[in-house]
C-alpha cells in the first residue's frame, strides 16, 4: 500500500510539473486572417494581430503645408510596395502637424493606386517595442508587405528598450525581413531627451562614444522627415481645405476670424488645431464630418 501511495504522490507531482511547464512555454502565435483587413494592431500577449476594419485617417489631399515630406514618404512607400529598396522612416518635429496622419494616409493612397497591392499596416504601441522580434517572426514568411508603425516613439532616461529596437531595425543577425519596413513618429529627432544625451556627455568616461551610442538609434532610419510649425497662411489653408472637403458653408471673413481666434486660444497653429476648429464649426452648423 505504501508503494502505491508513493507512486500516486509521484504521479501527482509529475502532473503538476507538466502543468507548470506548459504555462511557462508561450503558445505559438496563430496565423492571422490577412483577408480580414488591411490594417492591424499588434497585441504582444498572446501574440495576436487585431484586425482594424476602419482606420482612423484623413485623405492625403487634406494634409496641407507638408507637401515636400508627403511626396518623399509616398515615393518611399510606393517603392517598398513594388518590392524595391526603401528606407525605414522617422517623421519627427512639431506636434499636430500630421506626422501619424501622413503615415496612415500614405498607406491608404498606395493601396488605392493599385487594387492588387498587398501592403498591410501594423501598429505597435510604444510600450510593446521589446516584442518586435516576436512580431517579425510572425510576419516574416507571410505573402504580404508590411509597414510597422509606431506613433509617438521616444525613450526616457531609465529606458533601455531602444537597444532592442536598434538591433531589430538593422543590427540583428537575421536583420529586418525584406517584406517589412518601419515607420515611426516622434517629437524628438534623436528619440531621446536632450538631458539624457547631455548627462551621458558629462558623466561618461568617454563622452563622445557615450553620446554616439545614444543618438545612433535615429541613424537606423534612412529617411528623416522634419515637420515644423506652420505659418498663419498655411493654417488658414488647412481650415479652408477641411471646410471644402466636408461641405461646410460659412462666409470667408467669418471663417477666417473664427479660425484665427480659435488658434489664439489654443496657443498654436497646426493641422490638429485646424481640424479641432472644423469639428467645432461642423457641430455649430449641425453637420456630420463624413
Amino acid at each position: 500500500m505504501s508503494a502505491q501511495n508513493d507512486l500516486a504522490a509521484l504521479n501527482a507531482k509529475l502532473e503538476s510539473l507538466i502543468e507548470l511547464v506548459s504555462r511557462a512555454v508561450p503558445a505559438s502565435a496563430k496565423e492571422p486572417d490577412w483577408s480580414a483587413a488591411e490594417a492591424f494592431v499588434w497585441i504582444p500577449e498572446p501574440g495576436d494581430l487585431h484586425a482594424v476594419e476602419k482606420v482612423n485617417r484623413v485623405d492625403i489631399a487634406l494634409l496641407c503645408a507638408v507637401s515636400h515630406v508627403r511626396d518623399l514618404l509616398l515615393d518611399n512607400t510606393r517603392r517598398f510596395a513594388d518590392g524595391l529598396p526603401a528606407n525605414n522612416a522617422l517623421l519627427w518635429g512639431a506636434r499636430g502637424m500630421g506626422k501619424s496622419s501622413l503615415v496612415k494616409a500614405a498607406h491608404a493612397a498606395i493601396n488605392r493606386e493599385d487594387d492588387s497591392s498587398s501592403l498591410k499596416l501594423i501598429e505597435i504601441h510604444r510600450e510593446d517595442i521589446e516584442s518586435l522580434p516576436k512580431l517579425m517572426a510572425l510576419i516574416r514568411s507571410a505573402p504580404f508587405r508590411f509597414i510597422i508603425f509606431c506613433d509617438d516613439l521616444s525613450f526616457d532616461n531609465d529606458d533601455t528598450s531602444y537597444k532592442s529596437l536598434k538591433a531589430v531595425l538593422e543590427g540583428g543577425i537575421e536583420g529586418r525581413p525584406e517584406n517589412v519596413i518601419f515607420y515611426a513618429t516622434s517629437n524628438r529627432r534623436h528619440l531621446l531627451p536632450r538631458d539624457m544625451i547631455e548627462n551621458e556627455r558629462s558623466t561618461a568616461i568617454n563622452p563622445a562614444e557615450a553620446v554616439e551610442e545614444k543618438v545612433s538609434l535615429s541613424d537606423r532610419f534612412g529617411l528623416w522627415l522634419g515637420f515644423h510649425k506652420c505659418s498663419q497662411d498655411d493654417y488658414l489653408d488647412m481650415v479652408r481645405g477641411y471646410a471644402a472637403h466636408y461641405g461646410l458653408e460659412i462666409p470667408e471673413d467669418d471663417m477666417r476670424s473664427q479660425a484665427l481666434e480659435w488658434s489664439t486660444t489654443r496657443g498654436s497653429r497646426s493641422g490638429r488645431v485646424a481640424y479641432q476648429y472644423i469639428q467645432d464649426l461642423a457641430g455649430r452648423l449641425g453637420k456630420a464630418l463624413t
